[in-house]
């Protein structure tokens, strides 16, 4: 015969072991690779790795592999482990698979996951009469004006009606893009402040 004492003893029991079932399939849920979400935009195909930029590299579960690197002027980088490997010139998705294949003689079933944590080798140039002539990082999308600005401003005899951007097209021509400073500074056809792209060249003469 089963008292009220005993069905709350049973009743009790019961939301006890719920309990535990939970948190256990919590901690199960926690424990999953972090960052899975994220995979798509990791795995990115698309940007070419270059001198001077810095890549992060996580292997799953082997933080004494995963780090910060910064690929050198000779386009590799070097890993514990993976030794030397050419970084420039590839996708991150590319460079992913790479260490992998090497990983594989020392973890089984590596999963890496490669990410750019700065773009240092996309560069536009100036040149002229600029305080600053030089090539610059290609960093937040500069403009024009930005980049005269990073070039420290005109010299007393500059041209600023006849700037004028040189740009490498895919087809191998180069495109001639003038910039009237006088104007874009006073507010007029602000469309010549165009945003630089890499490899484009501002000359102010």
């Amino acid at each position: 015969m089963t008292t009220p004492a005993n069905r709350f003893s049973n009743h009790c029991l019961v939301a006890l072991l719920g309990s535990l079932l939970s948190l256990s399939l919590w901690g199960q849920a926690s424990s999953q690779k972090p960052g899975a979400a994220a995979d798509a935009k990791a795995h990115d195909d698309t940007f070419v790795i270059g001198n001077d930029d810095v890549l992060s590299i996580n292997v799953w579960k082997e933080p004494d592999v995963s780090r910060s690197v910064p690929v050198r002027s000779d386009g590799k980088i070097s890993l514990p482990l993976v030794g030397e490997v050419q970084a420039a010139g590839t996708t991150p998705l590319k460079l992913e698979q790479a260490i992998a294949e090497r990983l594989k003689n020392f973890i089984s079933e590596p999963e890496v996951t490669v990410i750019v944590q700065q773009v240092n080798s996309q560069k536009f140039n100036i040149l002229g009469q600029v305080n600053k002539p030089g090539s610059y990082a290609l960093t937040n999308s500069p403009t024009v004006l930005d980049a005269i600005a990073i070039a420290g401003g005109f010299r007393d005899f500059a041209k600023q009606k006849s700037i004028y951007i040189l740009r490498q097209n895919a087809d191998g021509t180069q495109s001639r893009l003038p910039f009237n400073y006088k104007e874009v500074a006073k507010g007029q056809n602000p469309g010549q402040n165009v945003k630089l792209q890499p490899r484009d060249t501002v000359v102010v003469p």
